[in-house]
């Protein structure tokens, strides 16, 4: 015969269960109370580089934005001006151009551009300037070493043929990589000073392509930041400034041009003013009173002044 369970036994197996019950639900209540500590854990980590990200106040105001102009990028600038003047004196195949002093011409003026910019330096609070220079400084040195070790086979070869090698030469290419990089992150420090003075100013991901409504939408800075971005992208290092491309696209924009030609984006706007020269250093300040009166504007002499 089965022994019947007594009332001891069915009291024990009941503790049993019953004790089941706490450990399971200990084990889970712990596992969530684990869960909600690691979810304020992440979060406030989250907020802490929400708030690192957010600079300090006098990062990027307009004295800063200043100084910069004129120790930095200016020094830039002016090698930049040089090296488009003298290797279009090599394009116009003229048999009177010394190719190698031309090239030795221009990687000196690297390298003394290259110690005025090393000797300089920006406040770790202005981050966007912090690599601005870093980016400068790099450029220059590649350009001065690559400069220096064409000149020796600068004049074994054809003008065109030089400059064809120029063009496609892995350093050189870095080095207006690492130019055009700097003057991003330049323009994305002009673009944080206004939203300082304007904090409803609407952004736009540079990653994406604008439509022409999305354009005419956009804050004049956030036109040059979108500009800056997509000249890194294309490699395209040019005597203009990114202001001189936004006004020529407004304009191009506002003929009837854009739409006679089927053009829908920005970034085809963008080719078929490169692809025909289109663009002029000085186009911004020719037009900016018609264009941008009414746009904010930090006071920093290539706003107002062609050269």
């Amino acid at each position: 015969m089965e022994k019947r369970l007594t009332r001891t036994d069915y009291l024990f197996a009941l503790m049993f269960i019953f004790m089941l019950v706490c450990i399971l639900g200990a084990f889970f209540y712990g596992l969530r109370l684990g869960q909600t500590k690691s979810d304020l854990k992440y979060d406030k980590i989250m907020h802490a580089d929400q708030a690192s990200s957010t600079p300090e106040i006098g990062a990027y105001d307009q004295q800063v934005l200043v100084s910069y102009y004129h120790t930095i990028f200016l020094p830039f600038r002016e090698f930049q001006n040089k090296w488009f003047e003298l290797l279009t004196q090599i394009e116009m195949d003229n048999s009177a151009v010394d190719a190698s002093a031309v090239l030795k011409e221009l990687s000196k003026i690297a390298a003394d551009k290259y110690s005025t910019l090393q000797s300089k330096s920006m406040p770790a609070s202005s981050p966007l300037l912090v690599q601005s220079h870093q980016g400068y400084l790099k450029s220059l040195k590649l350009f001065t070493d690559a400069l220096s070790s064409y000149q020796s086979k600068a004049n074994a070869q054809s003008h065109s043929q030089l400059l064809d090698a120029i063009q496609k030469d892995a350093y050189f290419l870095e080095a207006k990589t690492q130019a055009l990089t700097a003057q991003k992150n330049y323009f994305d420090s002009i673009l944080v000073w206004n939203g300082t003075l304007d904090p409803d100013i609407e952004y736009f991901d540079t990653n994406n392509t604008a439509n022409l409504d999305q354009w005419r939408a956009m804050n004049f800075n956030v036109k040059n930041v979108y500009i800056t971005a997509k000249l890194l992208k294309n490699k395209a290092f040019s005597p203009f400034y990114p202001q001189d491309l936004t006004i020529r696209i407004d304009e191009f924009i506002a003929s009837g041009q854009a739409k006679k030609l089927n053009v829908n984006d920005v970034n085809q706007t963008m080719e078929l003013l490169l692809s025909t020269n289109a663009v002029r250093t000085g186009d911004f300040v020719k037009g900016k009173a018609k264009w941008y009166a009414n746009e904010t504007l930090p006071q920093l002499p290539f706003f107002s002044d062609a050269k």
